[in-house]
C-alpha cells in the first residue's frame, strides 16, 4: 500500500450559527492536507503524478479561495462551512476527480489554525 500526501493553501471567511464567537464573520488562511493511497504502481513507478493530484486539488482551491464560503451551493444551514465539512467536500470532490480508480482519498485535513483542525477520513 502507497501512501502519497500534498498541501494547499486557501483563504476565505465565513460565519457558522455556532453560539460562539464564530457567528460573526471571520476568517482564516486554511492548510489543506490530502492524503491518497493506492496498492498499485503504475509503468512508470509511481502511484498518481503529483502535478495531476495537486492541479485537480487546485481546481478545488478555485472555488474556495477569497470568497466567503456561506455564500457558495455546497454550504447551506444544513451543511455549514465548519471545517469538518469543508475536508468533507474537498475529499468528496477530488474522489470525484480522480480518474484512476483504483486511487482513493483516505483523508482530508483542513487547519483553520496552527493548532486547529479537523480531519475527514473517509
Amino acid at each position: 500500500m502507497f501512501e502519497l500526501k500534498i498541501v494547499i493553501y486557501f483563504a476565505a471567511a465565513y460565519q457558522l450559527n455556532s453560539g460562539q464567537k464564530c457567528e460573526n464573520l471571520h476568517g482564516h488562511n486554511w492548510k489543506i492536507e490530502v492524503c491518497v493511497t493506492g496498492e498499485k504502481l503504475n509503468d512508470a513507478g509511481i502511484l498518481v503524478d503529483f502535478g495531476e493530484l495537486k492541479q485537480n486539488v487546485s481546481e478545488i482551491m478555485k472555488k474556495l479561495d477569497h470568497n466567503v464560503l456561506n455564500e457558495l451551493d455546497h454550504f447551506d444551514d444544513n451543511t455549514p462551512p465548519s471545517s469538518e465539512n469543508i475536508a468533507l467536500y474537498i475529499a468528496n470532490s477530488l474522489q470525484t476527480m480522480l480518474k484512476n480508480l483504483e486511487v482513493k482519498v483516505t483523508s482530508v485535513t483542513a487547519w483553520e489554525s496552527e493548532n486547529a483542525c479537523a480531519t475527514c477520513l473517509t
